[in-house]
């Protein structure tokens, strides 16, 4: 009998034992040690106004604050207006490909940048690094370095978590804020507190914050839980690029401390929103839950206009032409005519 014990003890520490083991030797055979995105990030021409004109993006560097970012541009030889585009996990600026033309077209100068962890010459090891005044910070600070003084913000996923911290500190440089399928974080927050359902679809904020374990499951077998899950709404092209970004060792783990940093610094300002906001949200959103959405409205002292679209969470991948026009009519309500 104590033999058995003893078989059996011994199995269930091969399988305690060997299935990180394997999850970690399938993560790490996943990744591009020869930092390819780096090495192609490191060729691009540093950001110039001149070479930032016309309809189709264009890729440069900034520097930033003590940081490097990789930026799209566009319109810069517009006058109407300024715009940021802030993206989300798990994509990079790339997300607003098919927006920048349409916003650079109306008359407005554009920059989509890829933000603190996504830029590989903006990724601290950390992770007080990933606090949110830091990633208000480089907002800042690539506006000023891109040449903005006051601009129209518009934010998706984290990107939106971002810009709703952004109008709650500093509204003197904001002219009008576009959140997509993230509502007031006020009513989120007062959601995952209050409300099963929201707990529900919040429950992968848990895993996220786990140390080690979601990078070597995303990263497991080539991606394939990004590949094949995750992005299974997005463009083959798109894909690629994400993965190329995804697969630099450390990236990831910048990515996801965003979310390990989350609550270590507070954001100093009012809840109260003045400036002038769209909300723009996918129905069938799974991240997002019914109560948020229907008690946000207390929290505005100025005007929030909403827009549902049929769809869930990937607004620019599954409804782009939607979203840029309702972006863009938001933005055109606030800017006066040339």
């Amino acid at each position: 009998m104590r033999r058995v014990l003893t078989i059996f003890l011994s199995l269930v520490g091969i399988v305690l034992i060997g299935a990180p083991l394997v999850l970690w030797i399938g993560s790490y055979a996943s990744l591009d040690h020869d930092l390819a995105h780096t090495t192609r990030t490191a060729g691009l021409a540093p950001f110039d106004p001149a070479g930032a004109g016309g309809e189709t993006p264009t890729l440069s560097v900034v520097e930033a604050g003590s940081m490097t970012f990789r930026v799209r541009s566009a319109g810069f030889d517009n006058n109407r207006g300024n715009v940021i585009l802030l993206h989300g996990f798990p994509e990079s600026s790339a997300m607003y490909a098919p927006m920048m033309p349409k916003l650079a077209s109306a008359g407005f100068r554009v920059v989509a940048f890829d933000q603190r962890g996504y830029s590989p010459g903006a990724r601290p090891d950390q992770l007080e690094a990933y606090a949110i005044d830091r990633l208000i910070g480089d907002v800042f600070a690539v506006a000023d370095a891109v040449g903005f003084d006051r601009f129209h913000l518009v934010g998706h996923d984290w990107g939106a978590a971002v810009g709703w911290s952004l109008v709650f500190q500093d509204t003197s440089r904001i002219e009008s804020w576009s959140a997509l399928s993230i509502p007031h974080m006020g009513a989120y927050a007062e959601a995952m507190t209050v409300d099963e359902d929201q707990q529900e679809r919040s429950a992968y904020v848990g895993f996220f914050r786990m140390p080690w374990l979601p990078e070597a499951i995303f990263s497991f077998n080539g991606f394939a839980m990004l590949r094949n899950g995750v992005y299974a709404e997005h463009g083959d092209d798109i894909v690629q690029e994400y993965l190329d970004l995804f697969a630099e060792p450390g990236a990831l783990t910048a990515a996801l401390n965003w979310y390990r940093a989350s609550g270590l610094t507070g954001v100093e300002g009012t809840m109260e929103v003045n400036t002038p906001t769209a909300f723009i949200w996918g129905a069938e959103d799974p991240v997002v839950g019914q109560r948020a959405l229907e008690t946000q409205r207390q929290y505005f002292a100025g005007n929030l206009w909403e827009t549902e679209l049929d769809t869930g969470h990937w607004l620019m991948e599954t409804k782009s032409a939607a979203v840029t026009e309702a972006v863009l009519s938001h933005i055109e309500r606030t800017t006066a005519q040339p």
